[in-house]
């Protein structure tokens, strides 16, 4: 049941026993903003149907609500990269180019550039995917075909570039492109202070093939047609919400040109929600607003959300929806979930 569901039981039960509540309850219910959006609890891939195996569970489990924030369980190598202790260990040699992402993410006061960019890299390898793709998804494909030449793409050559390194480094263990364009996503996301330390997973299959065109969100799009790109993608409003949240730390450069560098909350180094109440109260001058921001930020099926995340108590409901929201983004198009093998004790704690 979803919470506002429940929500609207209790008050409809008070609305018996006291008198004159029935017309609250009216005017309620026709407040656009009332209700907030549950989280998709679609399943994905291999896990539809069929016997899972007990990852596939786990990971059923989070996409269905279980949390997707990590414990503090940590990993120590058994020994050298490329050493046989190493080569027997499934999570040393993640260990190694994790620990060399984090020097690259981690800046003396908050992240880096790099670990922007990472985060955006993440995104665009996975989102070119919906319901109705035949592939696509976090596959790799953003660095290992053209993609990158794509519009929409634009300002991800320096990470792509850092990424095609460690990609021709680590490969050699087993490591795929796919798996270290979403593994350094989250490792830049809990390298920003503030950030969650998201559960990860690894054995996804590459492809080489560009993945679907036009599937991924303009900054220039009414809120609508945002919505429905990612109920494709099966995400509700409230993950859309979410995962908008990764703003905070985003630095943009082509939607204003003149204004390249131009961070979207005051504090771009900082994993917070200063970013969803700056993007309602900016006049623009210190800070660049997207247009689809802030058409988000005022729709009727998204604004409670938005406010939610804005107000006080925000930054402890958004990190782990977002941390649920990013952990489905890092599995679309991924068909063979069953196979795969956490890895989250190699990521770092949460700064």
């Amino acid at each position: 049941m979803k919470p506002s569901t429940l929500l609207m039981g209790l008050c409809a039960t008070q609305a018996l026993a006291m008198p004159g509540m029935e017309s609250a309850m009216a005017e309620i219910q026709a407040r656009d903003d009332f209700f907030l959006e549950a989280r998709s609890t679609d399943l994905l891939g291999d896990l539809i149907g069929g016997v899972l195996t007990a990852v596939g569970n786990i990971i059923k489990a989070i996409l269905q609500g279980s949390s997707a924030v990590g414990d503090g369980a940590t990993y120590t190598a058994p020994g050298s990269l490329g050493s046989d202790a190493c080569k027997n260990d499934a999570l040393c040699a993640w260990s190694y180019i994790v620990k060399d992402m984090s020097t690259a993410f981690v800046g003396a006061v908050g992240c880096t550039d790099a670990a922007r960019g990472a985060i955006r890299q993440g995104f665009h390898d996975a989102s070119t995917w919906d319901k109705n793709s035949p592939y696509g998804g976090a596959d790799g494909s953003l660095l290992l075909s053209d993609e990158l030449t794509r519009p929409e793409n634009r300002g991800l050559g320096a990470i792509g570039d850092q990424t095609k390194a460690w990609y021709n480094t680590y490969n050699q263990y087993g490591l795929s492109m796919a798996d270290i364009i979403q593994t350094a996503a989250k490792v830049a996301v809990v390298s920003c202070p503030g950030g969650p330390r998201i559960r990860a997973f690894a054995g996804r299959r590459d492809d080489s093939r560009a993945g679907p065109t036009d599937m991924l969100p303009s900054p220039f799009q009414d809120a609508q047609s945002l919505i429905d790109l990612f109920v494709a993608k099966t995400f509700s409003a409230a993950d859309l919400i979410a995962l908008l949240g990764a703003h905070s730390t985003s630095k943009q450069n082509f939607v204003d040109p003149s204004r390249a560098g131009t961070p979207q909350d005051s504090d771009p180094g900082v994993w917070d929600t200063r970013f969803y109440s700056e993007t309602l109260t900016s006049d623009n001058t210190t800070i660049l607003v997207f247009p689809s921001d802030r058409n988000l930020a005022t729709f009727s099926q998204t604004r409670a959300q938005w406010n939610s995340f804005a107000g006080a108590g925000g930054q402890i409901r958004w990190a782990p929806a977002f941390a649920s929201a990013y952990f489905r983004m890092s599995m679309l198009g991924v068909d063979n979930m069953n196979q795969l093998t956490e890895i989250t004790r190699v990521i770092p704690l949460p700064r």
